[in-house]
């Protein structure tokens, strides 16, 4: 059975002035996602600005959601790094601290071969017993999980359930659903392609643009379970010059800047990432304002 079936939000770390985690907001956010239907946390991933936590913060942080959260949805720990001890740490913690399950991104700058790759997700799936969630997203981390190792992973171990696929390539995860005969639990990894990814079998998407629209993410996976494929289709391509506008710069930066300009007030961003350019903030705002958004 699925860890969760709709659309999971990729959660944002808020921050405080003084660059602290802002962990009253944090809470804010959680309820706020709650109430809208999404279907599951998705925390400390790449949206939250996990690679400028420390240890200590990322621990906490799944912490918090988790308790925040209080098991009305599932809470998926972002846990992978380009250090597989340090990886099998932050998933046997957030095991112990309640998350549901586990989201693993392939080790970054490191571009580890596809043995190496086995090897780094065996030794986090073998230390835990929840589900784990492998993430493939070559654009930021410089390596492909190939759909054949992917497969091999799926087949020979038994914590290791799905995959988040931001590749982009629609012919890549028909590969994936053909060798593991459509039984992965396959999300998009792109809010730009949730309809693609439900066509060939997922489960839905780890969204970004469910920070800014979680009731109306949702809806596009609900319309397309309940048979309203047009409904889902309308609403996806609504949506789509916006979601350009959120990946107009590295994320998390533009939708943190959407959050703000619709008084969320989740604060800024830790280096190396800055304040959104005017030139792309003042397109996103132009969307926002067209889609009744601020």
């Amino acid at each position: 059975m699925a860890i969760f079936t709709g659309a999971g939000v990729a959660l944002i770390t808020p921050m405080k002035a003084n660059g602290e985690v802002n962990y009253e907001k944090l809470e804010e956010l959680v309820e706020f996602q709650v109430k809208n239907n999404t279907d599951a946390i998705i925390v400390c991933g790449t949206t939250g600005e996990c690679a400028t936590l420390s240890e200590e913060e990322h621990a906490e942080v799944v912490k918090a959601c988790v308790n925040f959260t209080k098991k009305r949805i599932p809470v998926i720990a972002g846990t992978g790094n380009n250090c597989a001890k340090t990886a099998v740490e932050l998933s046997v913690l957030a095991e112990k601290d309640g998350a549901d399950g586990l989201l693993v991104v392939t080790p970054y700058y490191n571009k580890a071969t596809q043995n190496g790759l086995i090897a780094y997700f065996k030794a986090i799936a073998d230390a835990v017993k929840i589900p784990v969630i492998p993430y493939n997203v070559p654009v930021r981390t410089g390596c492909n999980l190939l759909p054949g190792t992917l497969a091999k992973l799926y087949h020979e171990v038994d914590n290791i359930v799905g995959v988040k696929e931001a590749t982009g390539d629609v012919s890549q995860v028909a590969q994936i659903m053909n060798l593991t005969d459509g039984k992965i639990d396959l999300y998009s990894g792109n809010d730009d392609q949730i309809l693609p990814i439900l066509s060939l079998g997922g489960k839905g998407v780890i969204s970004v643009l469910s920070n800014v629209l979680p009731k109306e993410t949702h809806d596009i996976v609900e319309r397309f379970f309940n048979g309203d494929f047009q409904g889902s289709l309308e609403q996806q391509l609504k949506y789509i010059p916006f979601i350009k506008a959120l990946f107009s710069e590295v994320s998390p930066i533009p939708v943190k800047k959407a959050m703000n300009l619709m008084g969320m007030e989740v604060g800024g961003l830790r280096l190396p990432l800055t304040e959104m350019e005017e030139a792309t903030k003042n397109v996103m705002e132009a969307e926002m304002k067209r889609l009744g958004i601020i």
